[in-house]
């Protein structure tokens, strides 16, 4: 599958699979990110990515990221009609400050097939 992917900016990195066999792409940070004990924020990644029609792309988060740092992504669906910059929203659970450095992996994005479903309702 080939999957279109659009710089948003030019030091931004593009994501790609750290190893051969890896489920996720990693992605970047766009700018460096401060992050205060319980804050959630919005980490910019530079990038616009467009996904095929029946597979959306899944953010999840990066285990190094997490147990080092305390970070945990929110959420994290990218629709494919999604046209604009993938933002990745996280918060930090742990008690200290963290810093996110400029082009640092953040989090990864796994694009997985999906069904949409009829919905028939039932009685009680």
């Amino acid at each position: 599958m080939k999957i279109k992917i659009k710089k948003l900016d030019s030091s931004t990195v593009i994501p790609c699979y750290a190893h051969r066999g890896d489920a996720g792409m990693d992605f970047y940070s766009r700018n460096t990110v401060h992050f205060l004990p319980s804050e959630q924020k919005c980490v910019y990644t530079g990038i616009a990515i467009e996904i095929p029609e029946g597979y959306v792309g899944l953010i999840w988060d990066k285990s190094s990221i997490s147990f080092k740092f305390g970070l945990k992504v929110i959420g994290g669906v990218i629709d494919s009609g999604h046209e604009k910059e993938v933002f990745i929203f996280m918060i930090n659970n742990s008690n200290k400050e963290v810093v996110l450095e400029k082009g640092q992996k953040v989090a990864q994005m796994i694009i997985q097939k999906f069904e949409i479903c009829d919905n028939i309702e039932i009685g009680n």
